[in-house]
């Protein structure tokens, strides 16, 4: 059976690599997403999200830093920045929870500055937000 830690850095390696259906299969049936504005539920209400987070990540330009990483028992938390040709993720964290080698809850949250976009002091307007 896979460690929390090692599920994590499975999964982060299938995004890197832009595998789509390894970063799914990193989760459980049932598994719940939570994001700002809503929760998915189940691989293939996760899908269309993924899809559109590893196309941005493949742009070329696109670079990510990890600043934290911390696993304990089920739990796994990340913290970390990206820039891509889009978005500038000034700050972002995952949280995690791994059971029997699959993840079955993570939540995410970032600061996410798109670029080309009017901003006011550099914050995005909250109603842009909810559309990201």
């Amino acid at each position: 059976m896979l460690t929390t830690q090692q599920v994590i850095t499975q999964h982060l390696k299938c995004f890197s690599e832009h595998d789509l259906d390894g970063v799914l299969a990193d989760y459980a049936p049932d598994a719940v997403l939570f994001v700002p504005g809503e929760s998915l539920r189940g691989r293939d209400a996760m899908k269309a999200f993924f899809q559109n987070l590893i196309a941005e990540f493949a742009k070329p330009g696109a670079t990510f830093s990890m600043k934290q990483q911390c696993f304990q028992d089920d739990y796994g938390y990340i913290l970390w920045s990206a820039e891509t040709a889009d978005n500038s993720y000034e700050v972002a964290t995952d949280t995690f929870v791994v059971q029997n080698g699959k993840i079955v809850a993570q939540s995410f949250a970032a600061k996410i500055v798109p670029k080309g976009l009017n901003t006011w002091n550099g914050i995005v307007p909250p109603s842009l937000l909810c559309m990201l």
